[in-house]
């Protein structure tokens, strides 16, 4: 695929993003046929080694999900879109959360015979969180139990009320065979599947007045973007907006981040030529997206970039990705000026200057060399040997630090062990090489038992990363069972002294200090004050007692787990002008802190998952009866399509492992469930004393 230049206004960065199993990479391979970038539809689990073109991990393909967001490039109308196809499952939200950060719009999926499902809920808070405007698609109505209808009803009931179809599809379930376009009132037909060629002509007759009532809601929302078409169409009603006034309106809707246009059809390629238009004629572009804000890292200024190859280069790097024949590919968007091959860029999140070595264009896995990329488009580089996910990338001359990307603490852990002396090395490698592509995947080692300890999102997501070291670093190790993240925090408040005072000839060491331990806000993590009055602590020593506190806090005081949401005032102390020193105020600190956390009424934190599971009515007894014995409280129940129940519970992480084998065999293999985590909370006073003496018993 040569590489094209469009205008600016013409290029689309776009998400595909939805629950699994929804069909985000079918869809994705749709657009890429009807593009002409394939020459036929990949299957996402292919036989003989068809399999989708953004599915190309071996675990990927075997597993029939997507794991790592794929960028892919294609035109349509004089239009290039480069698509990033995100994974649906939990466990990889990360790759969802970076790549929305940096993408101008996004298509989500549902899947017509389920309408929204839980990581539809997940993916659409991130869009909100980040203000990228959407469109919907509903994909699979033409299978048996797709439902166009009752799917727009549930994106109502649980994501918005703004969501206004589009086009209306012709015909019901493997009868569909077209849309009725809205906005120019025309159908499109095709008459051979395999041909996929939409033919323009009519409504059919049966559809006329529903088509009419849908159009003059659509039209009824558009003029609220327009206060000189609002007031037309009230005076001379619906016919006195054109065709292109409609178009214009709806896409200023859409823009707005608040209003989103529906299609649906099936996404292995009839009907996609009509989605492909509602991309381009609704979703932004990089002119539409209002400029990106950062500040200067040398005077702390809040500066602002504009979408132009004329202004200072500005680009953030959201993936890191490692390829067997070309070593590191950091992905950048570009938000200002250009990235050339062979030039330098200064890193500001570190400080240091890197040299650009090549830039390529991805197509999954596949590549394409370019020599530069400018303002507004997405490209891969190779050859930065520092830079990170959520790393600014910026001119030397004019340096801009844009806002990082945050992602949240992994909840599940295991030990791992080499199996073999040759693995011990190699284990390192890959786990280090591991841990830079995922933000979301953390390696330590615990200091009491000596074990590397691998930290994910969840058993899938270690399983897959487990498999990946055997796989691609051909690392064999030895898995310990799934441990919980537990937390320490405080209720309550205490004031003591830590005071650290030795003499053993010669010169000794004191350090006296006075702290106040006091709960703070949730996620607001650990926090120091320096309220100390008239020297009684010199000035040098105040970093020591907040290093000695922060460090204690690390390790725990009740079971070991990191202490969170704490506040700590050194209020008072002494110092000896002879025997004081840093050491041993850093002592004191850490003194202050055992004493005073025991004191604050200590409790146990654990991570608590949002579950949703789906089942028949029948078996709805024994999952809600499952849900309880694992400490879980139900907070809702739904009828779906089809006469099944949707249960929503927050259960505890540490009674889940193993959730879904149990829940198949109790359902007869036909429920289903998904898991997020939602918050950290306390143990039963019960429970908590169980974990502390077992820890305490290793």
């Amino acid at each position: 695929m040569a590489e094209r230049n469009v205008a600016l206004k013409d290029l689309r960065n776009i998400g595909i993003i939805a629950h699994i199993d929804a069909g985000k990479t079918t869809t994705t391979e749709g657009i890429l046929y009807r593009t002409g970038i394939n020459h036929k539809i990949g299957e996402v689990r292919g036989a003989n080694g068809d399999s989708a073109t953004t599915d190309w991990m071996a675990q990927e393909k075997e597993r029939g999900i997507t794991i790592t967001s794929a960028a892919v490039t294609c035109f349509w109308k004089d239009h290039k879109i480069n698509i990033i196809d995100t994974p649906g499952h939990i466990d990889f939200t990360a790759e969802v959360e970076r790549s929305l950060r940096v993408l101008d719009g996004a298509v989500t999926i549902f899947d017509g015979k389920m309408g929204v499902e839980a990581q539809s809920e997940t993916v659409w808070r991130q869009a909100n969180k980040y203000g990228v405007p959407r469109i919907c698609f509903i994909n699979k109505i033409n299978q048996t139990g797709g439902d166009f209808y009752k799917s727009l009803d549930t994106i109502h009931a649980r994501l918005s009320k703004q969501a206004l179809p589009v086009h209306l599809p012709i015909g019901f379930e493997k009868d569909i065979n077209g849309v009725v376009d809205l906005v120019d009132m025309k159908a499109y037909t095709y008459t051979d599947y395999a041909d996929h060629e939409l033919v323009q002509g009519e409504i059919p007759a049966d559809m006329l007045e529903k088509a009419k009532n849908a159009r003059s809601l659509l039209v009824e929302a558009a003029v609220e973007a327009d206060d000189e078409l609002f007031e037309r169409f009230l005076d001379q009603g619906e016919d006195s907006i054109t065709e292109s006034e409609l178009k214009a309106a709806l896409r200023k809707r859409v823009l707005a981040g608040n209003f989103f246009l529906v299609s649906g059809g099936d996404g292995r390629g009839v009907i996609v030529e009509k989605l492909l238009d509602i991309m381009v004629d609704y979703l932004p572009s990089p002119l539409d997206v209002d400029g990106i804000w950062g500040v200067n890292p040398k005077t702390g200024d809040e500066i602002e970039r504009k979408p132009s190859e004329s202004e200072p280069l500005a680009g953030l790097a959201f993936k890191i990705a490692t390829d067997p024949f070309v070593g590191k590919l950091i992905f950048v968007r570009v938000y200002s000026g250009k990235l050339a091959a062979g030039s330098y860029v200064l890193n500001t999140t570190t400080g240091e200057k890197e040299r650009v070595g090549r830039i390529v264009r991805m197509h999954a896995d596949k590549r394409e060399e370019i020599d530069s990329v400018t303002a507004g488009d997405i490209a891969a580089v190779i050859g930065l040997k520092d830079t990170f996910t959520g790393h600014t990338l910026s001119d030397p001359a004019h340096p801009i630090a844009l806002e990082s990307i945050t992602f949240p603490d992994p909840p599940v852990s295991i030990a791992v062990e080499p199996k073999t002396k040759a693995d011990q090395e190699k284990m390192g490698v890959a786990l280090q090489r591991l841990a830079e592509e995922d933000p979301t995947f953390r390696v330590h080692t615990d200091d009491e038992t000596g074990q590397t300890i691998m930290s994910g999102m969840g058993e899938l997501h270690l399983d897959i990363l487990i498999d990946r070291m055997r796989r691609e670093f051909n690392v064999e190790a030895n898995i310990g069972e799934p441990q919980v993240a537990f937390r320490e925090s405080i209720k309550g408040t205490s004031e003591v002294q830590g005071k650290h005072a030795k003499q053993s000839g010669g010169r000794g060491q004191y350090g006296d200090v006075w702290v106040r331990f006091e709960p703070n806000e949730v996620g607001k993590g650990f926090e120091f004050f320096d309220a100390v009055k008239g020297g009684v602590v010199p000035k040098e020593y105040i970093k020591p007692v907040e290093q000695g506190i922060k460090e204690t806090l690390l390790s725990g005081v009740i079971a070991g787990y990191p202490v969170v949401d704490v506040k700590a005032t050194l209020y008072d102390g002494s110092y000896h002008d002879v025997d004081s020193s840093e050491l041993a105020f850093k002592l004191a600190g850490a003194l202050a802190t055992r004493e005073g956390i025991r004191q604050a009424k200590p409790i146990l934190l654990e991570p608590v998952m949002r579950l949703e599971a789906t089942t028949p009515e029948e078996f709805m007894g024994d999952v809600i009866g499952d849900i309880n014995s694992r400490r879980g409280r139900i907070e809702a129940m739904e009828d779906l399509s089809g006469g099944a129940k949707l249960i929503k519970a927050i259960v505890p992480l540490s009674t889940m492992f193993g959730y879904t084998n149990d829940l198949r065999s109790m359902s007869q293999g036909r429920a289903a469930s998904s898991m997020e985590l939602a918050q950290y909370e306390e143990v039963p006073p019960n429970v908590a004393q169980e974990i502390i003496e077992k820890r305490s018993s290793k």
